[in-house]
């Protein structure tokens, strides 16, 4: 596999550095060995392995740069033995070739900081969703131009269920179908990075009775990312409008989607401009 070698390099670059940097006293061990003196700075190696339960010979031949595999459940266990902090524990894991930890729930004061990043961009409409399609936070000019996902109930305070039964939505977008094909199809693709995840069985098992549509194309397996897209809108008060869609990840929270919908021409912003309550 192209890359390999020089990711084993950088794992095993990361391990000694880090095992250097710890003392015994900071994991609880005793300090010196029989005359009172360590020839190794840090930890040594056997102790690592000791640490984290695996063999002193495979450790090592990790810290080589041997090709050997680490599962997750070792990786972590090196991350707990050598005290690595979240972002230490995040490079790990990615240099050692795993799929990054499942992030906890938002804390309270993250809402608000995602809620003025999408009222900056006004009067671009745009929100954010999570790693379902959740909505989590949306700007005026999203309800004013889009649809409002606060009328949602909220177990399907969803994208796909916007897309799939909200009738409004449905009406207003010019090529629908192409639209709701093409999310099905990114939703596909997120529902097979987490298997087990069953917020994702609960939407698609809701949906499925619920939208005849959803339930054939879900059958189909479709699997498609992003493309750089426009769509075309009825509006009721602007009439035509082209809304160019940019997905944008935040970097301290990569599995969000940030989607900003930005006016595909001049003719399309003075229209924005016009509708009531636009900045």
């Amino acid at each position: 596999m192209p890359g390999r070698p020089a990711r084993r390099a950088e794992l095993a670059a990361f391990l000694r550095a880090r095992r250097a940097q710890l003392r015994p006293a900071d994991v609880g061990l005793p300090v010196g060995n029989a005359s009172g003196r360590r020839r190794t700075p840090g930890l040594r190696r056997e102790e690592v392995a000791q640490l984290s339960g695996v063999g002193v010979t495979w450790y090592t031949w990790l810290e080589q740069g041997r090709d050997i595999a680490a599962s997750p459940q070792v990786v972590d266990a090196l991350a707990r033995a050598l005290l690595l902090d979240p972002d230490q524990r995040r490079h790990l894991r990615e240099i050692a070739g795993l799929p990054a930890l499942e992030r906890e729930t938002l804390a309270d004061e993250v809402l608000p900081r995602l809620q003025r990043l999408v009222d900056a961009v006004a009067p671009n409409p745009a929100s954010i969703y999570d790693a379902h399609f959740d909505f989590l936070v949306w700007n005026g000019p999203y309800v004013r131009i889009r649809h409002d996902p606060g009328r949602l109930p909220g177990d399907r305070r969803n994208l796909l269920w916007m897309m799939f039964t909200d009738a409004e939505n449905r009406a207003r977008m010019v090529r629908w179908e192409p639209a709701a094909r093409a999310m099905v199809s990114q939703f596909r693709a997120a529902a097979g990075r987490r298997p087990d995840d069953p917020r994702f069985a609960e939407i698609v098992e809701a949906l499925s009775g619920a939208s005849p549509e959803f339930r054939e194309w879900w059958a189909e397996y479709p699997v498609r990312y992003f493309r750089p897209v426009t769509v075309g809108i009825d509006h009721p008060e602007l009439g035509r409008i082209g809304l160019e869609l940019f997905q944008l990840r935040p970097v301290e929270h990569p599995d969000l989607l940030m989607v900003v919908q930005v006016p595909a021409s001049d003719q399309d912003f003075e229209r924005m401009a016009t509708l009531p309550g636009a900045p």
